[in-house]
């Protein structure tokens, strides 16, 4: 009886338990990221992701981010989350804040910061310049919405959003500034520090040397005690930290166009080409390009240097016009060309403008006779400047009314009107002309033209060649047919390549990592790797996306990983960095021994040890302490030192360095005319050094901290 009993209290007591803590457990779930005990889920993290997204494509004029630029966001949110939660951590312990009042010292203050100058928010409309003004305003308005019309309201909220979300930036970024500041405050350079850096800048020297390079010398030659490798490794154990990871092989079929693809594409061209050939009209040459080409019809003149396609530009070099080239294949894509006119006019033109739009896009009587009315005045003199400061639409009003130089190309893209960029180039120099179109009227003045050169207008066709739905699912089918016969990681790694399939073998992968190789949105293998424990299981196929290099199209690669091991975090085994540290030690080992070797030899002549090298002697110039790489030989800081107070004409060596083995003699030294000053050799070094202290003591804080990752459950 006190068996049932005891054993009927013990079940409540785990009931109660599994119920108090099933929220504790969907909450540690939901967890996105803990930083130091504090943690950011998933609701959480997914509204700044939202923020940030809204306010990217505000700041932007984005009507939507493309994937690398959403990969780009949601690491940018990660970061930032990580940053604020672990400053913050550090400025509750040493008493750093950030006032109100200093918040506006950085909008109106004497030295206002790029996040302010740069916000949209605070430019003038017509210079597109921080002004103070604006941004008083700005805020003012912003913190009282209820004020505004109410179909003005939400454009309100979304600005009040977008400042609410710079401000907290603003605040994060002088909190570190002021942390940064006390420990930079601490870096002071000494007399000793600057004769150093002043001799190692000033004094060059030129050598003559031979080299005996360790690379030729097998590693099988020198022995490397276990204890050596082992006594590094633990001396280094900081420097082999790991996260939490995986090691996968994986196979990876790009999906690439099939012979029929191909096939039908040059069809389509030919149909492209037959149809150019029978018309010559600006109509018709714009619908075949409209129905077959990937880019628009160039309905302007446009001269060589304008030309990106090097096919294309030597075309016009001697095509006839009514000539046709083409269809030409190269880079995945068929290309085809027809010269349909030549002459002889100025590339670009520099013109200024008088903007006067049309309200609610209609042009009124008003606005007619004000166009009328500043005509008068420009041919009566008035400064054309002035009034396009007062009158001009245009954000150039501030500068006058002034557009820079503008070509055929550029003034199309700009979408002002065809009167317009007939006028550009046809109007008289300096002599205003007034010119109207659908938005308003320009009062255009052109100032300059360029030379006359050679331009051309030419029908493009461009057509890329794209694998079709039956070449992805021929691919996949056969991917998958192979994965159904070789089910195991073994029979996979043994039958892959006499099926014509590439097995990457031993990739570790963190939970932060999206791109597998050169496959760039492989974040589904990497999620599948995390949520699984099995080692050698074998993944169900992934389609992976990988932008086009050049254009905005994605291609598609299948992959089939396998898990290999995982791996926790904390450090590297022994024996994964075991050999490693012993191709370290053996480098070092056989750079003592050579150098040791030729040092015996007693040799006197610079000549005698290239010989004994069977090497042969080089010369390099303008060595100094500074020197990071020296020309020819690359990384050897010992060899810096010893030619920096080696004695000219003297032969030196051997020196024992990572890479080889050098014996030199320095033939000429040069110093800088430059005079030593100590304070401003002082300067310079805290100016340097500064700087690199503070942004890596924030690295530091950051890797210090205890962070955990759960993006991988989520994204």
């Amino acid at each position: 009886m006190v068996t049932i009993v005891g054993l009927a209290l013990l079940g409540f007591i785990i009931e109660d338990f599994l119920n108090s803590g099933s929220t504790y457990f969907r909450q540690s779930k939901n967890q996105v990221v803990t930083v130091n005990g504090t943690s950011v889920d998933y609701q959480e993290y997914q509204k700044r992701i939202e923020e940030m997204t809204e306010v990217t494509k505000l700041q932007y004029g984005l009507q939507s981010l493309n994937e690398e630029q959403t990969l780009d966001l949601r690491q940018s949110v990660y970061n930032s989350i990580v940053s604020e939660i672990v400053m913050k951590d550090v400025a509750d312990k040493i008493g750093i804040d950030v006032t109100s009042d200093e918040l506006f010292d950085m909008i109106q203050g004497d030295n206002i910061p790029p996040i302010v100058q740069q916000n949209p928010l605070f430019l003038d409309p017509q210079t597109r310049r921080f002004n103070k003004a604006r941004a008083l305003g700005v805020l003012k308005a912003l913190e009282n919405i209820d004020a505004v019309p109410e179909e003005q309201r939400e454009e309100m909220q979304q600005m009040r959003n977008f400042w609410l979300f710079w401000e907290k930036n603003m605040k994060l970024q002088r909190m570190q500034e002021k942390y940064m500041n006390l420990l930079t405050k601490a870096i002071v350079a000494n007399p000793i520090d600057a004769k150093d850096a002043y001799e190692g800048s000033v004094v060059s020297s030129d050598i003559v040397y031979a080299v005996q390079s360790l690379a030729s010398i097998p590693d099988s030659t020198v022995q490397v005690d276990e204890s050596a490798i082992r006594k590094l490794y633990n001396e280094r154990k900081e420097q082999f930290k790991q996260k939490d990871s995986r090691v996968i092989d994986y196979l990876a079929v790009e999906v690439r166009p099939s012979k029929e693809d191909y096939d039908a594409i040059n069809k389509d061209m030919q149909e492209a080409r037959a149809q150019l050939a029978a018309t010559d009209s600006s109509s018709s040459v714009e619908n075949v390009i409209s129905k077959y080409s990937r880019t628009p019809y160039m309905d302007f003149y446009i001269s060589e240097n304008d030309m990106r396609d090097e096919d294309l530009k030597r075309f016009v070099q001697n095509a006839e016009v009514g000539t046709m080239e083409g269809p030409i294949f190269k880079d995945d894509s068929y290309r085809l060309y027809k010269l349909l006119g030549r002459k002889s006019a100025p590339d670009s033109a520099k013109i200024s403008d008088i903007f006067l739009a049309a309200p609610s896009g209609s042009i009124t009587a008003d606005l007619t006779r004000l166009a009328d009315s500043l005509m008068t005045l420009l041919k009566g003199g008035a400064d054309f400047a002035e009034l396009a400061k007062k009158y001009s639409s245009f954000g150039s009003a501030e500068n006058g009314g002034d557009l820079g130089w503008l070509t055929e190309a550029s003034l199309t893209q700009a979408n002002l009107g065809k009167d317009f960029d007939r006028e550009v180039f046809s109007a008289p120099i300096n002599q205003p002309t007034l010119v109207k179109t659908n938005n308003g009227y320009h009062l255009l003045k052109v100032t300059e033209r360029t030379a006359a050169v050679s331009k051309y207008k030419v029908a493009v066709v461009y057509m890329d060649v794209r694998p079709t739905n039956k070449t992805y699912s021929k691919v996949f089918n056969d991917l998958n047919a192979f994965v159904a016969k070789n089910k195991t990681a073994d029979q996979i790694a043994a039958a892959a390549k006499e099926n014509g399939y590439e097995l990457t073998p031993d990739v570790t992968v963190t939970g932060e990592d999206h791109q597998l190789g050169m496959i760039q949105d492989a974040r589904q293998v990497v999620r599948w790797a995390f949520e699984n424990k099995s080692k050698g299981k074998v993944s169900d196929i992934k389609e992976c996306k990988s932008r086009i290099l050049g254009t905005s199209d994605y291609k598609t690669t299948y992959v089939v990983a396998i898990l290999r091991d995982v791996l926790k975090e904390g450090y590297q085994s022994f024996e994964t960095v075991a050999p490693l540290i012993r191709r370290e030690l053996a480098m070092r080992k056989k750079s003592e021994d050579v150098a040791a070797a030729l040092k015996a030899k007693n040799l006197t002549s610079l000549q005698a040890y290239a010989s004994a090298m069977n090497s042969r002697i080089d010369t390099v110039k303008f060595i100094t302490m500074n020197t990071a790489r020296i020309n020819g030989i690359g990384l050897e800081p010992i060899l810096n030192a010893y030619v920096a107070y080696a004695k000219p004409n003297t032969l030196s060596g051997p020196v024992a360095g990572y890479n080889g083995v050098y014996v030199f003699q320095v033939y000429n030294r040069t110093k800088d005319a430059t005079p030593y000053n100590e304070k401003v050799q002082m300067r310079e070094i805290e100016a340097n050094t500064a700087p690199r202290v503070g942004y890596f003591a924030l690295q530091k804080l950051v890797e210090d901290s205890k962070i955990t990752d759960n993006r991988i459950r989520f994204e």
